[in-house]
């Protein structure tokens, strides 16, 4: 009596689709809650879950280049603030004011931006990518502070939200629901997109690139070119979020440009675990509530930056995988 042979890859299959199953249920799950969050949510929370997604989406794209290319960028701050002004452009100029026109705009100048700073930052490597990236998003800071006739300078930009359209469909102003759910929509199409992005071929080049720079270059790929359309891609998704943040507020301001929003950027990579792109969106989220509360808790008496530095430390010391690297390895024990 013959026995069929012995499938050794059937428990791996097995591991693997069942962690893929448990990923897209959490996934369906998490979609669930932040769909239903703005209908039980008092207003000020309803519109501060909404600015947590939208900085989630900022730091998401900086995790392309930081977790998987390995550069770190201080000129996020540079695309998300060119994707508000552009947007604020198309929103002051055009009558009535057209939502997509304005992503339309934002997208432009950030990708024009983060072509300009791809080209001659990705030259450089390690802590000199990082200080050209710093330098170039000064710059724009500079032009658009100083540009007061075309910017609005010190006080930037005040329009008016424009229409949810979507041809022969709907038409409406929008509420702080519908805003929270049309983000939404934009930052979870943004992340399926960047996750396509990682897992497909050009991903793993880039994670190539980050591991081993040299030794990719050898065995023949385009370095320069990869890491190029990675700050493209990077600066675009950035320049999205911030087209979302100058719709939500309805007002673009010099401050956004500055170098500081690149650097809470970076926390929120750190904060929530480099390379897995949810991470930074936890870590996003855990940052602003974190500063929220003890704002509130300390009041204006006492600089609540202390308190919220020292736990930013603490983690770094005791979770040095952020927030869902920590979670991961707890789940898997």
């Amino acid at each position: 009596m013959t026995t069929a042979p012995f499938d050794k890859t059937m428990p791996l299959n097995k591991t693997k689709l069942s962690h893929t199953a448990v990923y897209w249920i959490g996934f369906c799950v998490v979609m669930a809650l932040l769909i239903v969050a703005p209908l039980v949510l008092p207003e000020f929370w309803r519109r501060f879950l909404t600015e947590v997604l939208i900085w989630g989406l900022l730091a998401m794209s900086s995790d392309l280049l930081i977790g998987y290319t390995g550069m770190i960028s201080f000129g996020h701050s540079a695309f998300f603030g060119l994707g508000m002004y552009g947007a604020a452009a198309a929103l002051l100029l055009v009558s009535p004011p057209n939502l997509w026109l304005a992503i339309g705009f934002g997208l432009t100048g950030a990708a024009i931006a983060a072509l300009f700073v791809a080209y001659f930052s990705t030259r450089l490597r390690d802590i000199y990518f990082a200080i050209t990236t710093l330098i170039f998003s000064q710059i724009f800071y500079v032009v658009i502070f100083t540009w007061t006739r075309v910017t609005g300078g010190e006080n930037g930009l005040i329009f008016t939200r424009p229409h949810l359209s979507i041809p022969f469909i709907y038409n409406a102003r929008f509420s702080t629901t519908t805003m929270h759910w049309f983000v939404l929509a934009v930052v979870t199409a943004s992340y399926l997109i960047l996750r396509r992005v990682t897992q497909s071929p050009f991903g793993m080049v880039l994670q190539s690139i980050r591991e081993n720079e040299p030794r990719t270059r050898a065995i023949g790929y385009p370095v320069e070119r990869y890491k190029i359309v990675s700050v493209m891609l990077s600066g675009l998704f950035a320049g999205l979020a911030g087209v979302l943040y100058a719709v939500q507020n309805e007002f673009a301001a010099p401050d956004f440009v500055y170098f500081l929003t690149s650097g809470d950027t970076v926390i929120f990579n750190v904060l929530g675990g480099i390379g897995t792109l949810v991470g930074p969106i936890v870590g996003a989220g855990f940052f602003q509530l974190a500063r929220e509360l003890l704002s509130r808790l300390f009041g204006d008496q006492f600089p609540y930056l202390i308190p919220l530095g020292i736990v930013f430390i603490a983690m770094i010391i005791f979770l040095p995988q952020g927030i869902l690297g920590f979670a991961r390895r707890w789940l898997n024990k």
